[in-house]
């Protein structure tokens, strides 16, 4: 399947696969279908080929910010994702600490429980 390609999903793809990776990318386009592709188009086009382009705020700080939103709305697969690539931008293991336990009490404690479950999962690998 091809997409169609222009400079702000150009744009999008490099920063996507700078912040959450190659492999995080490749596996997000892996399975397109004709149904599934224009969602990825427009996430790339318009979430990283725009937004995160956006001066004022530095990749890092995106990333907590970012965090801290997908606690809030409880989606953890999201989050293990975006934990990463937070790590990639170079926040710290205690920052991202900080943010969940911030999340605590804004967003609630269960909020803030299952980020930590999907920010571990990530952090502390997988349990033998």
């Amino acid at each position: 399947m091809t997409t169609p390609h222009n400079k702000d999903f150009e744009a999008g793809l490099a920063m996507r696969k700078q912040v959450m990776g190659e492999a995080f990318v490749e596996k997000a386009f892996s399975g397109l279908t004709e149904f599934t592709a224009p969602l990825q188009e427009y996430i790339t086009r318009n979430a990283w080929g725009d937004t995160w382009q956006r001066e004022g705020l530095d990749l890092k700080t995106r990333s907590l910010i970012t965090i801290a939103m997908l606690t809030a709305l409880g989606k953890s697969n999201e989050l293990k994702g975006h934990v990463r690539g937070a790590m990639n931008n170079g926040a710290t293991v205690q920052e991202i600490q900080e943010v969940l336990l911030h999340a605590s009490i804004y967003c609630g404690v269960p909020a803030a429980v299952e980020g930590f479950r999907s920010a571990a999962e990530v952090i502390d690998g997988p349990k033998a």
